[in-house]
């Protein structure tokens, strides 16, 4: 029996903001190491050394905006080969999960598949592997399993579930209940009873088995994401699922659309069991999750960047482009990017929804994306903006290569900084190295590659009566983009 990696990595996790942001979500920042989180989802599984064979094959369902620096991510660390699975609009984690079974399938394999979000830390990778391997032979049977962290707090932000008696004297427990985030008196109750896991989102459960729940139990869902995928088209080395009718599955969760019903359904003949297991894990929800699984300083302190702290205390505190200075502030987080600073108080992490709601309603780009924006041929950062011209520094990777385009409403300068342009201006190609420059006037058509070994540097000078990113026509891209993307 194969066991199938799936990772669900469709989430926005703007509690992280402003290092996290909708179209630049937690699973693809590195909070705690040189590894984002979606990589370290992936690592974890690939180093897993039991009896039953890991597929080389990574399954990922994730939303299509980010889908070319998911695929990078993941060829960072040694996964060439995924089937990434593009969802049109998110409908939370039991459609995903159809769509990967269903991809699983399509090999003729009935595979374990081993279901991971993307954004959570886990501490102990070998008390991973070990809980995986307790629940492989229930999978390989015909259970679902959910993984339960073993609670050492009361703890009000995480869901919990009711465990029963063990399944053949193992380490594998009988799933009895489901139960909301409780108050801090319950939690109490909860951790003194002893009999109640945290609920950490992670499933491990036969293809097959999955598809038949899901058909029992929910079957408009299971009939709009068989649609969808069949009627998928292959998009480069992506899987577009069909727009319409993946818009027109139902939304809902794993736990809810299954796992709650599975125990009331005994005639089903699928039982639900649960694996605890104790692993450092965390959903890095907000801020001050961050702060309790980072390294610390003698002063409580976890500290990243260009920062300088004096008389401060069990701080977070987080420079990603300019020097933070901390005097005297104790129980505090200060998240530094380049275009917003984020300065509260642990205890007062979870509002943060609150500046969201307030930088929709204002319509603050800050809210969406960073000023350095990934593109699949690299990546641009907004230097300097004004009326009328806008300053970028493009980067652009070696083989790379913007789209052939053109703007109706601005003229663009580049100056190459580092490495060597190819610069197609109109009917003439040309080529650029440092010091060097060209003017694309308004409305010719144009392209600029980087045909060299290391990176391409060029400073960009827009000037124009509209600067829009949506002022792009394209007449052709190598990674398969249309207008507006």
């Amino acid at each position: 029996m194969l066991l199938q990696p799936v990772i669900l990595s469709g989430g926005s996790g703007t509690r992280l903001w402003p290092l996290s942001r909708e179209k630049h979500p937690k699973q693809l920042l590195s909070l705690f190491n040189d590894e984002t989180m979606l990589q370290a989802t992936a690592s974890r599984v690939k180093q897993f050394s039991g009896e039953t064979k890991v597929s080389e094959n990574l399954i990922v369902v994730c939303n299509e905006e980010y889908r070319f620096i998911t695929a990078e991510q993941l060829q960072h660390v040694g996964f060439d080969n995924c089937t990434l699975l593009l969802e049109p609009s998110g409908r939370n984690t039991a459609p995903a999960l159809t769509l990967a079974a269903l991809a699983a399938m399509e090999s003729g394999t009935d595979s374990v598949l081993l279901v991971m979000p993307a954004d959570h830390n886990i501490a102990n990778t070998a008390a991973f592997h070990r809980a995986i391997e307790h629940g492989l032979p229930h999978a390989i049977a015909g259970s679902i399993l959910t993984f339960g962290i073993v609670p050492d707090r009361p703890e009000t932000g995480y869901g919990y579930i009711r465990v029963g008696a063990a399944i053949e004297q193992g380490p594998v427990l009988q799933l009895n209940a489901f139960v909301e985030k409780p108050a801090l008196e319950t939690a109490k109750t909860y951790l003194a009873e002893g009999n109640y896991v945290w609920n950490s989102g992670i499933f491990m459960v036969r293809a097959s088995i999955w598809l038949k729940a899901i058909a029992h139990f929910n079957q408009a869902m299971f009939e709009s994401c068989q649609r969808s995928y069949q009627d998928a088209k292959i998009d480069c080395d992506f899987v577009r699922v069909h727009k319409e009718s993946f818009l027109a599955c139902p939304s809902d969760s794993i736990d809810y659309a299954v796992m709650e019903k599975l125990a009331q359904t005994p005639e089903l003949g699928i039982p639900a069991c649960v694996v605890p297991f104790n692993a450092g894990w965390s959903d890095v929800g907000a801020w001050d999750a961050v702060w309790q699984v980072s390294d610390k300083d003698t002063h409580g302190n976890s500290l990243r960047g260009d920062v300088l702290v004096e008389d401060s205390r069990n701080s977070l505190l987080v420079s990603d482009h300019r020097l933070v200075a901390c005097l005297g502030m104790d129980d505090v987080i200060v998240i530094e990017t380049p275009d917003a600073v984020l300065v509260t108080n642990k205890a007062n992490t979870s509002n943060i929804k609150r500046i969201i709601e307030r930088l929709k309603t204002d319509n603050y780009t800050q809210r969406d994306s960073h000023r350095k924006v990934y593109r699949p041929w690299g990546h641009y950062d907004s230097v300097d903006s004004g009326e009328h011209f806008q300053v970028k520094r493009i980067v652009v990777k070696p083989g790379g290569s913007l789209s052939m385009q053109m703007h109706h409403h601005r003229a663009e300068h580049w100056i190459v900084v580092a490495g060597v342009a190819k610069v197609t201006r109109g009917e003439e190609v040309m080529t650029l190295k440092a010091n060097e420059s060209t003017y694309i006037p308004l409305g010719v058509k144009h392209r600029l590659e980087n045909t060299g070994d290391i990176e391409l540097e060029v400073i960009e000078v827009q000037s124009g009566s509209y600067l829009g990113e949506d002022d792009i026509v394209r007449f052709g891209d190598i990674y398969g983009r249309m207008n507006g993307e």
